[in-house]
């Protein structure tokens, strides 16, 4: 479908690389998520970054609590190609471990880990591999001094404590991170994003922390990030939701094409159904979403239960199906295509869709 409506102008912010992705400047929004599983358990979570990774993460987070946790990364790390974040707190020795153990980022708040020397190894450690960090500030943990100030969470505090944790990285002159500031209240993030990216040069992770289950939590990440990439802010995000991972990345890249900020897979058009409809449109919806939930090349695919606005959508659409009687009709390319009965309008709904992926993909080959 074509839209003429430019996308929003983004932040210029410096880039930085997490492992083989780039973050900031002009580089793609990226989407990522976090394992859940127990990362000592190495084989559990070898599979569910697997998992993440054809569900198609840019970058998977893995908390590494303990020096036990930070052995097992490094089995990971050997096994998975997927860029990995470790997620350290308190202990400078962790993050000093898996640096050790290849971790291409590190999550970790430098005035949380101890003394200056400690902080002073970390980064210089990170600076020898260029392994970038994470500032990741959120509304639950803040300074109790921060908090005592302020009263209670707001985007100002959380803001101020993301100034302090840069202010010690500018102290040891290393540039090389990112930052987020996350609340579970979107309209306390939006403001919090807002004030820090007129602050800082550094790319900035997006997220809606601690949102909730896949419905709520879904919402509140689209309201949240929603806003603030459609003002340019933002160079890299993660759903946060109580749901498999792998839920996380679907939902993080149906926003990114719903903005048309990245595209991947179907971009499904489909109606809501109601009397005037000539074929079952949800269960007809549900079926392809289950079929067609491999397909990575980029097609918008409408599917429309009558002829009210069916022909308009189809049109823009690379494939439309239009609900008719006694006979549905196809549109491709904005061109009627074909008829087909009610019976039989997945099987060919996916065959065609399966065999534009084919052609797609032979000519980016």
């Amino acid at each position: 479908m074509k839209c003429s409506i430019p996308p929003p102008q983004r932040r210029l912010s410096r880039q930085i690389h997490i492992g083989k992705v780039p973050v900031g400047g002009d580089a793609p929004i990226s989407v990522q998520t976090m394992t859940n599983t127990d990362t000592c358990d190495v084989e559990a979570t070898v599979a569910q970054l697997q998992r993440i990774e054809k569900a198609g993460a840019d970058i998977a987070r893995i908390s590494v609590p303990d020096q036990e946790a930070a052995k097992a990364f490094s089995l990971i790390r050997a096994r998975v190609e997927l860029p990995l974040v470790a997620d350290i707190h308190f202990d400078y020795r962790i993050a000093l471990a898996v640096l050790e153990g290849g971790v291409d980022c590190l999550r970790l708040n430098p005035g949380n880990i101890g003394r200056l020397p400690h902080i002073r190894s970390v980064v210089d450690a990170a600076r020898e591999r260029s392994v970038p960090l994470r500032i990741g500030v959120n509304a639950g943990s803040l300074e109790r001094d921060i908090l005592h100030s302020h009263g209670a969470p707001s985007a100002t505090a959380m803001v101020e404590s993301a100034l302090r944790h840069v202010a010690i990285l500018e102290r040891l002159d290393y540039a090389n991170f990112k930052i987020s500031v996350k609340s579970s209240d979107p309209r306390m993030a939006i403001a919090a994003y807002r004030q820090l990216a007129q602050r800082v040069e550094q790319p900035l992770h997006l997220g809606i922390t601690e949102a909730g289950g896949s419905l709520s939590g879904t919402v509140k990440s689209a309201v949240g990030l929603g806003v603030l990439l459609l003002e340019g802010i933002g160079d890299t995000l993660r759903v946060s939701l109580a749901a498999p991972p792998e839920e996380e990345v679907r939902v993080g890249w149906e926003l990114l094409k719903s903005l048309r900020l990245r595209s991947r897979g179907i971009n499904l058009i489909a109606c809501p159904g109601c009397a005037r409809q000539n074929f079952d449109v949800i269960e007809v919806v549900a079926e392809l979403e289950q079929r067609l939930g491999d397909v990575v090349q980029d097609m918008d695919v409408a599917v429309i239960g009558c002829h009210v606005n069916g022909p308009g959508e189809s049109r823009t659409a690379h494939i439309g199906l239009t609900g008719a009687s006694p006979e549905s009709l196809v549109f491709i390319d904005g061109q009627k295509h074909s008829k087909i009965a009610t019976d039989g309008i997945v099987t060919v709904m996916e065959s065609l869709v399966r065999d534009r992926a084919e052609r797609l993909l032979s000519d980016d080959i």
